[in-house]
C-alpha cells in the first residue's frame, strides 16, 4: 500500500512539473507575441513617420520624432531580455534578441542620418545609408519569422501536441521592399537626390526655372533705367526665380558678373519646387569700381534644362 501511495505521489509530482513547464512555454508565447506586437507598431510608427515627406522644413519635427521611436524599440529590446525563457526555448530567445536588436540598429541609423538626408548638399549619401538601414528591419524578419516564431511553435507542439490551439504572431516590421531603394526612400522623405551628370534626359520631361528679377538692398533693379548701388561693402544682390518645371532641383545655382570686370559673385538656393518662386543672395567677391558697368544676373541652367533664354537679365548699374 505504502508502495502505491509513492508512486502516486511520484506521479503527481511529475503531472505538476510538466504542466509547470507547459504553463512556462505558453506564459514565454504569449510574452513573445505582446512583445512582437508591440514592436510591429512601432515598426508602423517608424514607416508613417518616414513617410510623411516635407523635405527639409520637417528634418527637425522629424528628428524629434525618429528619437522617441527609437526609445521605444530600445525598450522592446530590454524588455525582450528579462523574459523568462523556457529550456526548450532557449535558441529560439537568442534569436528573438538578435531581430529585435536589428531593429534597434536600423533605427539608429536611420536616426543618425535623416537630418544629411534632408539637407540637399549631402541628401545623397545619407538617402543611401538610410536605404542600406532598412536591410536591418528586413533581416529581423527573416530571424523572427523563419527562426524564432517556428521554435517556439515546435516546443510547444512537443509538449502538447499539434493541436493545441497556440496562436503565434507572424506580423513584419518592414512594410514594402520599396524602402530598401534609395529612390524610394528619397520620394517617402521628400528628399531630393541630384541627377548625375551624365543622366538621360526623358523627351518631354519639363525642367527649367526663370530669374524674375533681382534686387540690392530691397530695392528691385530696372532694365529699362540706369540703377545705382554703392560699391561698398561689396552689394549684396537677391535673386527671385520661379521654377516654371514639373521637377524639384535642388543646389541650384546664381551668379552675377560685373561685365568689363573680374568681379562676380556666386550664389546656391537648396532646394526651388515646381511652380514656385523662390529667392537666393549672392555677394559679389570685390568692391566694384566706380561707375556704370552691366550687370548679369543669371540663374544657371540645370541638366535636361533646354530653354535657358529666361535664365539670365542684364541691368545698367552705376556704383559709387
Amino acid at each position: 500500500m505504502i508502495i502505491v501511495v509513492l508512486i502516486l505521489i511520484i506521479l503527481g509530482i511529475h503531472s505538476c512539473q510538466i504542466s509547470s513547464r507547459n504553463s512556462a512555454l505558453k506564459d514565454y508565447n504569449n510574452s513573445v507575441n505582446s512583445l512582437i506586437q508591440q514592436s510591429d507598431n512601432t515598426g508602423s510608427q517608424l514607416f508613417g513617420q518616414l513617410s510623411g515627406g516635407g523635405g527639409a522644413s520637417n528634418a527637425t519635427a522629424l528628428q524629434n520624432d525618429l528619437n522617441i521611436t527609437l526609445a521605444a524599440a530600445r525598450k522592446e529590446l530590454g524588455d525582450a531580455s528579462k523574459l523568462n525563457a523556457p529550456s526548450q526555448v532557449s535558441t529560439a530567445q537568442q534569436h528573438l534578441l538578435f531581430a529585435l536588436q536589428m531593429r534597434v540598429d536600423g533605427i539608429t541609423k536611420i536616426d543618425s542620418q535623416i537630418q544629411p538626408a534632408l539637407n540637399t548638399s549631402t541628401s545623397k549619401g545619407a538617402v543611401n545609408q538610410i536605404a542600406a538601414a532598412m536591410a536591418y528591419f528586413y533581416a529581423s524578419d527573416v530571424v523572427y519569422i523563419g527562426y524564432t516564431e517556428p521554435e517556439i511553435a515546435g516546443a510547444l507542439n512537443t509538449a502538447l501536441g499539434a493541436n493545441n490551439g497556440e496562436t503565434y504572431n507572424g506580423g513584419q516590421f518592414l512594410p514594402d521592399l520599396g524602402w530598401l531603394t534609395p529612390t524610394y526612400v528619397a520620394t517617402k522623405l521628400g528628399a531630393s537626390l541630384p541627377a548625375p551628370p551624365n543622366a538621360k534626359c526623358v523627351s518631354g520631361q519639363l525642367v527649367g526655372q526663370a530669374l524674375n528679377f533681382a534686387s540690392v538692398g530691397g530695392t528691385q533693379l530696372q532694365t529699362g533705367a540706369t540703377n545705382t548701388v554703392a560699391a561698398s561693402p561689396p552689394p549684396t544682390f537677391t535673386l527671385n526665380v520661379t521654377n516654371g518645371g514639373k521637377t524639384t532641383l535642388t543646389a541650384v545655382k546664381l551668379k552675377v558678373s560685373v561685365t568689363g570686370t573680374s568681379v562676380t559673385g556666386t550664389g546656391t538656393i537648396p532646394q526651388t519646387t515646381p511652380g514656385e518662386t523662390t529667392t537666393g543672395t549672392v555677394t559679389l567677391s570685390s568692391t566694384p569700381p566706380t561707375g556704370t558697368f552691366p550687370i548679369v544676373a543669371t540663374v544657371v541652367p540645370v541638366h535636361c534644362e533646354t530653354n535657358t533664354s529666361n535664365n539670365s537679365m542684364t541691368y545698367s548699374v552705376t556704383f559709387q
